[in-house]
């Protein structure tokens, strides 16, 4: 009965752990010794890497955590080195990661706002050329204008003077055309032969 009692427990003993087993990693220091115990006082069975990840087994004593590390060895190391995050070495691949993913972003940012700023550079430089070809246009335009003006101010003086100029002839047909109607007046009676009365009146 007793060495029934005593398989019982020692059952209990070696299934314990694993039912309370716990995943986490050793600190980031270089190594950590594991010892036999909880203690420097107990023998040193090995190391354990920083960053290395190890399954707590069982409750502290006397500030140490058993363990069983990555190749299977089982023993006690001091729980200070003992952390629930992962190690900067587990971690830096997932870092490396998201620092890729992140420059990526800023790549595809920096390009999405250069194409943008050169094309707004380009429509700048269209609307500046459109601009200059509008004024070059409208230049011509005010030119062709201040000549038509000219033009039209030139023709508006030459009917003026040709109006002058035929107002004067009307005034000068006119009097030629009075002075030769009162001239013919005057030469008229002299023109046509007076009839000779007869002595004893009309015959």
């Amino acid at each position: 009965m007793k060495q029934l009692f005593s398989a019982l427990a020692m059952l209990m003993l070696l299934l314990a752990p694993g039912a309370f087993a716990k995943s986490q990693y050793v600190s980031e220091d270089l190594f950590t010794y594991m010892h036999s115990g909880p203690g420097t006082k107990y023998r040193i069975i090995g190391s354990v890497d920083s960053g290395e990840a190890v399954t707590v087994i069982g409750g502290q004593k006397d500030g140490y955590s058993q363990i069983i590390d990555s190749r299977g060895r089982k023993g006690w190391i001091n729980s200070k080195y003992v952390s629930d995050n992962p190690g900067l070495k587990v971690r830096m691949p997932a870092l490396e990661k998201e620092l890729k993913t992140l420059k990526s972003a800023l790549n595809n940012a920096q390009q999405d706002a250069d194409s943008k700023q050169k094309g707004l550079v380009e429509s700048l430089e269209l609307r500046s050329k459109q601009l200059q070809e509008l004024e070059v246009s409208n230049s011509q335009l005010r030119q062709k204008l201040e000549e038509a003006l000219t033009e039209k101010r030139e023709l508006s003086a030459k009917l003026d003077t040709q109006k002058d100029d035929l107002l004067m002839r009307y005034f000068l047909y006119g009097g030629i055309v009075a002075g030769v109607g009162l001239l013919f007046g005057l030469l008229l009676p002299h023109l046509i032969p007076k009839k000779k009365q007869h002595p004893r009146g009309w015959a």
